[in-house]
């Protein structure tokens, strides 16, 4: 059999395998927007069934042999289905000694893990959660020590999975280097910031009003409606089932209503990553193969080096002004842009600031490298996080549900949260390159964003799912990873706010 042969083939095998991939991704948006609680562990139970079914697929003879002959001889592809053909690959070297009772309980466990997290945030109590997060932790180890390629931590697999070639060695040099300027940036602030009004910020705002601002949003960022879908939920996060069925949620606070609004642009970001990859990608199920700080890099760039501008300020403002009535008539838009900018360490690291948000990140990455390489215990967890708390952003944790319990990210997986930090180093770098070809923040005063997103779709969107993400950023950028381009803006952005 020819490699064009084997090509259609596995195509075949991967069309049936995505059906049931978007059927298990829908029922996990179920279970997080619209579920009851009772059914819950029944929908946990479902998804493990189809990933169970999944599981036997993706591991039947005829799919290993036609991935494993087109990895090993690749002649006659195209650079696109030889990458689809590599991240296949990987994906089978990391689970092809799971069996499909290993792989069925691991996703029970996981599964059952957000609805037993739900019940412990809303009673603030980490000690239900904990022997369940035992459980993953403990899958999650057993999953690793069945791979072939062995990694000198269980940390350093989980970083990779998440970030292909990153290691503990190379987040440790990451963190170290903002903690370097940060936190002295974070003491000058306390020391001799000037004052800023935030008052208003705390008032009520109908969650309908929200929402209105919230689609109208959505659509400023360049997003197809009648490809996307907004809801909320506990947490918020976006999916997708190809390009054009795209999932946005958010999470409405009436007594909080810039909370919705940079939700809102964040998770946009995100879904605009999904929407835009070119077609290729989607036909030769290449789709959707970068790593999490590409895809976070877009999602914080929208977030916060867009959205908390005093450009789009600007431009934002009178929108909200409108859709508002009286509430906010007496802020003005400077106002505004310094209230959404306050530095102040606080306790949640979704509303956190630019300055104070990868000091949040790291105290998850210092937290969670411990207890996945055994050097703590889960019990542990709660009182390490309030102490970093206190050590790093100087504040005090009064429960759990405002501490260890925020995040929902330890019911699906470990590794994912220093992709935040490296998204916010990723798109400062590609910031500076854009602003290299046209005036960025004069089209954001005008609103037009659509400039920004035809950029990103020829410059970043177009390779970031056949490439590493080292070579992605070269690509973009000229060089490597570098901090300073994040750390310069910070420092430039918060001395010139704070009149220090």
């Amino acid at each position: 059999m020819d490699n064009a042969k084997k090509l259609s083939e596995l195509n075949k095998l991967l069309e049936e395998i995505a059906a049931y991939g978007r059927s298990l991704g829908k029922l996990e948006f179920d279970l997080q927007c619209c579920a009851p609680p009772e059914g819950m562990e029944k929908a946990g139970e479902d998804m493990a069934i189809l990933g169970k079914q999944l599981h036997k697929m993706m591991h039947a003879p005829k799919y290993r042999r036609l991935v494993c002959e087109l990895h090993e001889d690749g002649e006659g592809l195209t650079p696109v289905q030889k990458k689809m053909v590599e991240h296949l690959y990987e994906e089978y070297e990391k689970t092809k000694n799971q069996s499909a009772k290993f792989a069925y309980e691991m996703d029970v466990a996981f599964s059952r893990a957000y609805g037993v997290w739900l019940e412990a945030k809303q009673k603030s109590d980490f000690s239900l959660f904990a022997p369940m997060m035992k459980q993953t932790i403990d899958f999650t180890r057993r999953a690793i020590d069945l791979r072939d390629r062995k990694y000198p931590t269980y940390y350093d697999a989980c970083i990779d999975d998440h970030e292909k070639g990153g290691s503990e060695e190379q987040l440790d040099a990451f963190f170290g280097s903002l903690k370097e300027r940060i936190v002295p940036l974070l003491h000058r602030i306390a020391k001799d910031g000037k004052a800023i009004r935030s008052d208003f910020l705390t008032r009520p705002c109908p969650i309908p009003q929200q929402e209105a601002i919230s689609r109208m949003l959505l659509e400023l960022e360049g997003m197809r409606k009648t490809a996307l879908v907004l809801m909320t939920t506990e947490h918020p996060f976006t999916t997708n089932f190809g390009p054009k069925d795209v999932r946005v949620t958010t999470h409405y606070h009436e007594d909080s209503f810039v909370s919705n609004i940079f939700t809102t642009l964040h998770e946009g970001g995100h879904a605009l990553f999904m929407q835009n990859e070119p077609e290729e990608f989607y036909a030769e199920h290449a789709d959707n193969s970068m790593s999490n700080a590409m895809h976070e890099c877009i999602s914080r760039f929208y977030e916060n080096l867009i959205g908390r501008s005093e450009e789009f300020i600007h431009f934002i403002w009178p929108k909200v002004l409108e859709a508002t009535g009286d509430t906010f008539s007496d802020v003005s838009e400077r106002e505004v842009y310094e209230a959404v900018n306050i530095a102040t360490p606080g306790l949640n690291r979704c509303e956190a600031d630019e300055l104070t948000y990868s000091l949040h990140v790291l105290i998850r990455y210092e937290i969670e490298k411990a207890f996945i390489d055994g050097t703590i215990e889960v019990e542990d967890i709660p009182a390490l996080w309030n102490a970093k708390y206190r050590e790093y952003l100087g504040v005090d944790v009064p429960n759990d549900t405002e501490g260890c319990l925020q995040d929902v990210h330890w019911t699906m997986a470990y590794g994912y949260f220093p992709s935040y930090a490296l998204g916010n180093a990723y798109g400062a770098q590609i910031m500076n390159t854009m602003k290299k070809d046209f005036d960025v923040m004069a089209a954001v005063r005008e609103g037009d964003l659509e400039k920004i997103l035809s950029w990103l779709k020829e410059h970043v969107f177009s390779i970031a799912s056949v490439t590493d993400p080292d070579e992605w950023i070269r690509a973009i950028t000229g060089e490597s990873l570098n901090t300073s381009y994040f750390l310069d803006y910070l420092e430039e952005k918060f001395t010139k706010l704070y009149e220090l």
